[in-house]
């Protein structure tokens, strides 16, 4: 009796490994086991894009910088074999939540931005098994941009006309963006930085809303007008079809949605799959922020000038990313 017991010890640890390697195979002979993993990189000396992938400088009368970008956030991954591969027919390997649109507008989804996936650069923010991406050669991406989070700088103006005790103008103050690009984004209550807003409706491309950190140097007027201002939250919207979104297969007749954000990148190298392949693929999507928040300027000076009186404004016109190079380790 003791020695049949010693068979089954010696015999059930190697029956339980064999199992444990059969569950990773799936009936296609393909290991289930193996990820893509998805990271973020923001470069700031990325080449700068127009909408049809050709470099392009910003133009007269506006003014652009490079965004610190806290966090981003994207709804649809497309893998995408050939040049004139369509949206949606290559292999889409992720999508987002949404939910049926509430209000008038040419889509029929709303992005459920509470339920989306944000991530700062250069963290894994998503997995998906590699037996999702079919065997074929793949050699461009599509990605749905949704939402961005960025610091940039500005001047506040003016502001001695409203009260003799604040001082004419702040200068290179800080402020966090937090710019919806995506097709159409349902908004419940969101934070921007320090602070939330109650929004609790639908926003097309383009809305976006700012939050203010100003530095008075004078710990009264700064409590002052901290009082003044609980929330120092603005809301905005840019103009219809102002979002540039880089497409560098434009040029052999696939389109993308208007008022869309899927932006369109090319892989460093074409990324083959077969059904040998067994090991984890990093994707790391590059975006170049070279310049992506841009404005039309009143004031010829380079920077973001807020008047505080209202009196005039440089609006934002452009929040697009400005292109994406696509690498697979």
């Amino acid at each position: 009796m003791k020695y049949y017991s010693r068979i089954l010890l010696f015999i059930l640890p190697i029956f339980s490994l064999w199992s444990c390697e059969e569950d990773t195979i799936s009936e296609d002979g393909r290991d289930t086991s193996a990820l893509l993993k998805f990271q973020f990189k923001f470069d700031s000396t990325q080449v700068r894009l127009d909408g049809f992938g050709q470099e392009v400088e910003v133009p007269e009368g506006h003014a652009a910088i490079c965004p610190d970008f806290n966090s981003m956030s994207v709804h649809y991954i497309e893998f995408v074999p050939t040049e004139t591969t369509m949206v949606g027919e290559g292999a889409v390997v992720y999508k987002g939540k949404s939910q049926t649109s509430q209000v008038s507008t040419q889509f029929d989804e709303a992005i459920v931005f509470d339920e989306a996936i944000q991530s700062d650069e250069g963290e894994v923010f998503l997995e998906v098994p590699l037996k999702d991406l079919p065997v074929g050669t793949y050699k461009y991406l599509r990605v749905s941009v949704t939402y961005q989070n960025a610091d940039v700088k500005f001047n506040l103006l003016n502001l001695s006309d409203l009260s003799e005790f604040l001082p004419d103008g702040l200068y290179n103050q800080s402020g966090t963006l937090s710019s919806f690009i995506g097709f159409n984004t349902y908004i419940g209550s969101h934070q921007v930085k320090n602070y939330s807003v109650d929004v609790n409706t639908e926003k097309e491309q383009g809305f976006w809303m700012f939050e203010s950190d100003l530095d008075f140097g004078d710990p009264y007027i700064q409590a002052a007008y901290e009082s003044a201002n609980p929330v120092p939250v603005v809301q905005g919207q840019a103009p219809a079809g102002a979002t540039t979104v880089v497409n560098l297969l434009e040029q052999f007749g696939v389109t993308v949605p208007q008022g869309s954000c899927i932006v369109t990148g090319k892989l460093t190298e074409p990324l083959v799959i077969t059904e040998e392949t067994d090991e984890d693929k990093l994707v790391t999507l590059s975006f170049s922020v070279n310049d992506s928040f841009e404005w039309e300027e009143v004031i010829e000076n380079g920077e973001w000038d807020i008047d505080a009186t209202g009196q005039f404004e440089e609006p934002v016109v452009d929040m697009g990313l400005r292109g994406l190079m696509v690498e697979v380790q």
